[in-house]
């Protein structure tokens, strides 16, 4: 059987410089704030962030984000970035559109993806729980989020160069917070297109 050289190639191309983020990779397409249709959503990317603990515990998040609903600040409750004002120059806010009994235009092609990295060990249910948990940081960043007309989805990966047991608690309380901030950078690191704004377009 004839093996992929996509994978080596992969490997070839690995750096340890800084993860490049915003409107890049499979950032390029990503959108969000699509409650109204796509003349009033944004534009989106890809977000990382990281935490390094003094024991020496990584975790690190990477997502594409491309929701049919807003990037909130989980710090504030204020969005981040959305569904547009109909004159494009601030936000409507979903939660209020969704508790109006306004309508939904858009209906498909939605979906974050995300992966959380640690250098725990974890057994392979054990990084399948973390995944679980870092979801919660989907729910603090986006709303609505987990609709119908979503995929998402987190991959939990880990090296296990930390030597002792994880501590679950500990991570997956890191993996989600480190997620949801890796959500808002996705949204503010975004690069605009014509009629399809990122966040910074809005605060020229």
């Amino acid at each position: 059987m004839r093996r992929s050289a996509r994978p080596a190639i992969a490997a070839i191309a690995a750096t340890t410089s800084p993860v490049v983020e915003g409107s890049v990779g499979a950032g390029a397409g990503a959108t969000l704030g699509k409650l109204h249709g796509m003349e009033r959503a944004m534009k989106s990317g890809v977000g990382s962030a990281a935490i390094q603990m003094p024991d020496g515990l990584i975790v690190a998040a990477l997502v594409v984000v491309n929701p049919l609903g807003d990037v909130i600040d989980p710090a504030t409750g204020k969005v981040v970035a959305g569904v547009r004002t109909p004159d494009g120059k601030s936000f409507a806010d979903a939660r209020v559109i969704m508790r109006s009994g306004a309508p939904r235009a858009n209906r498909g092609d939605n979906s974050t993806i995300g992966v959380v990295a640690t250098n725990a060990r974890l057994t392979k249910a054990q990084a399948s729980y973390l995944a679980e948990l870092t979801d919660d940081g989907y729910a603090r960043a986006i709303w609505p989020i987990h609709t119908i007309v979503d995929g998402d989805t987190v991959f939990a990966i880990a090296t296990g160069s930390q030597p002792g047991e994880p501590d679950l608690v500990r991570l997956g309380a890191l993996a989600a917070d480190v997620m949801a901030t890796a959500v808002v950078r996705a949204a503010t690191q975004a690069t605009g297109l014509p009629n399809l704004p990122a966040v910074r377009d809005l605060r020229d």
